[in-house]
């Protein structure tokens, strides 16, 4: 089982005025990944505790035999691009396999609990491509899949640079010490940012995309990113989750059509049309982390499939 990471660009509606609550914009990416070999076993066992467990709860929920799991990934686990519902997905699908129980990704999600507040990863891991899906209704998050609204191939001379600092992050902190629920009660934007941002998506960014004006999207996407951070500001260091990432994306934004934050950090990446820009800005990226601590940059490409079965 191979199954992509992704990029989260930001939510269309943190409120809930209109009875749906977030919406989620974002990419599907080739690199990094993660894969999960699966066999028939006894009991179950994994090299990673956290797959262990999500296949203990569902070997009890489905009263299979037992699996053993062999999980490597190339996700940073609270990266911001999607690391624990993607491997929380990719579990789920593996034991289904294995047994031929012929669930769905929206089975899994909604035994496991993960890919409902926002189904970015879930469509990621099911269709790919650049995604935007509608929320959840009020008095129904963890109970339903929200809907997938659109869907676009993204273009193949479309490279993402995506830049992963290693520098400790109190927004990271606080997923850690399982705040985040509470900070995603508390959040909200009012009706007018929301509204200004569903224009935004509706009127600029997609028919960018459709058109493949990457410099028109880019530019649309960027504002999109950096009017959320200005929401999440006070949970955050700032418009972006720390110094750092925000002194990349200002030196991104010189180089690239776009310039955003994933999630709540400490990823960040920048889009630019051909191999060789991007690995130009791959360079220069990897020189600025060298001089902050260290971490990991990848170049590659969107990813216009889900996961993917191999025997």
């Amino acid at each position: 089982m191979i199954s992509p990471s992704h990029l989260h660009a930001g939510n269309l509606d943190l409120d809930g005025g209109l009875g749906r609550r977030y919406g989620t914009v974002g990419f599907t990416l080739e690199e990094p990944r993660l894969e999960v070999r699966a066999e028939e076993d006894e009991g179950v066992s994994s090299n990673l505790p956290e797959a262990e467990r999500v296949a203990s709860l569902l070997v009890r929920r489905w009263g299979t035999g037992g699996i053993r799991l062999q999980v490597r990934s190339g996700i940073i686990p609270y990266s911001g691009m999607g690391y624990h519902t993607t491997l929380a997905l990719s579990v789920g699908m593996a034991l289904s396999e294995l047994y031929g129980l012929g669930k769905s990704l929206e089975e899994v999600a909604l035994t496991v609990k993960r890919g409902l507040l926002t189904a970015l990863g879930l469509y990621a891991c099911k269709v790919g491509g650049f995604l935007v899906e509608g929320g959840f209704r009020l008095g129904r998050e963890d109970r339903m899949v929200p809907p997938l609204l659109f869907r676009f191939e993204l273009p193949g001379e479309w490279r993402f640079v995506v830049v992963v600092p290693r520098e400790p992050l109190p927004a990271i902190a606080r997923k850690r010490e399982g705040k985040e629920d509470r900070i995603l009660g508390e959040v909200g934007m009012g009706k007018g940012v929301s509204e200004d941002l569903c224009r935004l998506v509706l009127l600029r960014l997609l028919p960018a995309l459709v058109e493949r004006e990457l410099e028109e999207f880019g530019r649309a996407l960027t504002e999109f990113n950096r009017r959320l951070g200005e929401v999440w500001g006070r949970y955050q260091a700032g418009t972006y989750c720390s110094p750092v990432v925000e002194e990349g994306i200002r030196r991104m934004e010189e180089k690239a059509s776009c310039a955003c934050q994933s999630s709540w950090g400490p990823a960040f990446y920048g889009i630019v049309e051909g191999r060789k820009r991007a690995e130009e800005l791959a360079g220069e990226m990897r020189s600025f982390l060298e001089e902050r601590g260290g971490g990991e940059v990848y170049l590659t490409r969107g990813r216009n499939r889900g996961m993917e079965v191999r025997g």
